[in-house]
């Protein structure tokens, strides 16, 4: 078996749209402040409504939909992007602004916790972390293309604009999926099973200690890393007064070292785990521990661009654990793990938005590191998550578990 690269690249885009969409507000804020009449700490509450949304609704959705075929159910969670996004580009206040992205974030959940699972399918085996990355390179094309192009069209242009474009990327990945997707029925298990004894293993599935270590990690740090992300225009204002073209070009070096991170972890995920995210967390830590003090245009940009670099790496570390961990509950612990990162999203621009109103910005950077540092010692901790070293007995042994054949 081969990797299904066009399969694969069209997944990566519909990633892309995803995570341009849910994080273009972050770029955008005095533009969609000014136009709606309301404070940028008010636009910023529009990531949490969209994680708070998301974590609740994930495992109920995942649970009702484990017995659709694959590669229609990731369709359909596109067409809803597609409409949400559509609706948002008219939307005529804040209120509305609102709803629509909560009518997204219903699909959001549910499109993350599939993804991992169908990326794995259309790996070879022992080789899922390696697809993970190369699809996760959507996320880190929507941060170095997605959001600076979005910002930069949103200056120009509008915001209206911008939302716009989106939701005609979203429209093509909906028609290439149809076209290059191959058929995905349900697993066996998935689909002998009742939706209320889906819904029940999905929540029972954090009680696995492996998982709810996953899912603590998750949420320690995505709180930190959003807490100071989604306020990255004003940081980024203060520190090195950059702003406007000037932010643009920060968010593509942004993406671009992310971009470069996503594909160097993709060739060590599979087999050492553990030494490639301790690296990039203790990256993470230093580098945005660099941003509390003032320290200029050069100091800023260069922690910024490393920030970048290492934090969005590291989910493709988390979902190749998923599939590690759980292989024949890959949908139901993707879900909760989906959950957290939600939840850590929501957490942290709540966070931050309490801390920036209070007139505490340069805060955020030290809540970021410091997180980032609790969260390494525990990845060091759990071995059984993130072991050391993985080899082709290990890959073999989770493909058996998944078939279903006993392992001894």
């Amino acid at each position: 078996m081969t990797f299904n690269r066009p399969a694969l690249t069209v997944l990566g885009a519909s990633a892309f749209c995803y995570v341009t969409a849910e994080t273009l507000p972050v770029g955008l804020l005095p533009q969609i402040a000014g136009g709606l009449s309301v404070d940028e700490s008010d636009v910023g509450l529009l990531l949490t409504s969209y994680a708070v949304v998301a974590a609740v609704s994930t495992i109920p959705l995942t649970a009702l939909t484990m017995r659709v075929p694959r590669h229609t159910l990731i369709a359909i969670t596109m067409v809803i992007f597609v409409v949400s996004q559509a609706a948002a580009t008219f939307a005529p206040t804040f209120l509305t602004l609102g709803l629509t992205r909560l009518i997204c974030a219903l699909a959001h959940g549910v499109f993350w916790s599939i993804l991992g699972p169908i990326t794995a399918r259309l790996a070879p085996p022992g080789q899922a972390g390696r697809a993970t990355a190369m699809v996760f390179i959507g996320n880190s094309l929507a941060i170095v293309g997605g959001v600076p192009l979005g910002t930069a069209i949103g200056q120009w242009l509008g915001w209206r604009v911008a939302i716009g474009v989106t939701a005609a990327a979203g429209a093509i990945c909906v028609l290439l999926l149809a076209r290059v997707l191959p058929k995905l029925d349900p697993l066996p298990h998935d689909r002998e099973t009742r939706v209320g004894a889906q819904l029940r293993a999905s929540i029972a599935i954090i009680r696995e200690p492996r998982v709810a270590m996953l899912c603590a990690i998750t949420l320690l740090l995505v709180i930190g890393h959003f807490a100071a992300y989604t306020y990255i225009a004003p940081l980024a204002r203060r520190d090195g007064d950059l702003q406007g073209a000037g932010l643009s070009a920060l968010l593509l070096g942004y993406g671009a070292t992310a971009l470069v991170a996503s594909y160097a972890v993709g060739r060590f995920v599979d087999r050492r785990p553990g030494p490639a995210l301790t690296v990039l967390l203790a990256v993470m830590a230093v580098s945005v521990a660099a941003l509390a003090p003032v320290l200029g245009t050069v100091p800023t940009v260069v922690a910024t661009l490393l920030w970048g670099g290492a934090f969005c790496a590291i989910p493709v570390c988390f979902a190749s654990a998923v599939l590690r961990i759980a292989p024949r509950a890959r949908d139901a612990a993707s879900a909760v793990q989906v959950v957290s990162f939600q939840i850590g999203i929501g957490g942290g621009a709540f966070v931050g938005e309490r801390l920036t109103s209070a007139g505490h910005l340069g805060t955020l950077p030290v809540l970021a590191a410091a997180l980032a540092v609790v969260t390494l010692i525990l990845v060091i901790a759990a071995r059984t998550v993130f072991p050391r070293r993985l080899d082709d007995a290990d890959h073999h042994r989770a493909e058996a578990e998944l078939a279903g054949v006993p392992v001894h």
